[in-house]
């Protein structure tokens, strides 16, 4: 019993920070996605591919998790985008004051779009509110069609699902429909983007939605 009213606690005062980080950017007219999914689905190839479309239209700041490394970080900053690099050294997700601490970081005034990347996980992720206004869980075909199945409490939470890789379905055992079957069980109101970042299938309405997204429509 202790132990579940720490987590409460702890929960609660993550969820105080995350309510005061989403008024301060709302204020700042700045609109924030957390992008999530298990690690290799290609969310850095993703945003990488996204910012170099969009950078010229939109001021976009990312923020970017890892265990450790600050190998994305380095190629999100390429690519274009103004970046935090947060290091959780060990922790398997990101939390609402690692994000306070990163925004002090960036030049808000510069920024009208923030993507925080989140830690490679389809578990921990899904319980943790980081002031955002959507989330977005990537899938790809890489990683098997059970994956709205077997992680519904992050399929239930999101908005967006993106289904990565779709190249390479002539190749692999993914049944498309069935993980969109699943997902829309779990939560009717998902919106699905399937795409290629090897080919740019599907990107360009990807971006359209993310620019319309960015600019509050």
């Amino acid at each position: 019993m202790p132990k579940v009213t720490i987590a409460q606690n702890i929960l609660a005062v993550n969820e105080n920070i995350a309510q005061e980080i989403h008024q301060s950017l709302t204020e700042r007219s700045i609109r924030t996605i957390n992008i999530m999914s298990s690690p290799g689905a290609g969310k850095t190839t993703l945003l990488e591919r996204t910012i170099e479309r969009l950078h010229k239209q939109l001021g976009i700041g990312v923020i970017e998790g890892d265990v450790e490394t600050s190998n994305d970080a380095e190629r999100i900053e390429a690519a274009g985008a103004e970046t935090v690099q947060i290091n959780t050294r060990g922790a398997c997700h990101l939390e609402a004051h690692m994000i306070s601490d990163a925004l002090a970081q960036l030049d808000l005034t510069r920024i009208n779009l923030l993507i925080i990347e989140n830690i490679g996980n389809l578990v921990c992720p899904a319980a943790w509110d980081l002031g955002e206004d959507v989330r977005v869980v990537v899938a790809s075909t890489t990683e098997g069609d059970d994956k709205p199945a077997k992680y519904p409490q992050m399929f239930a939470i999101s908005q967006i699902m993106i289904v990565n890789k779709i190249d390479l379905l002539p190749y692999v055992d993914y049944d498309l429909q069935k993980v969109r079957r699943q997902a829309l069980a779990i939560n009717p109101h998902l919106r699905i983007f399937e795409v290629s970042c090897r080919t740019g299938e599907g990107l360009d309405e990807w971006c359209d939605w993310l620019t319309t997204f960015a600019h509050g429509v």
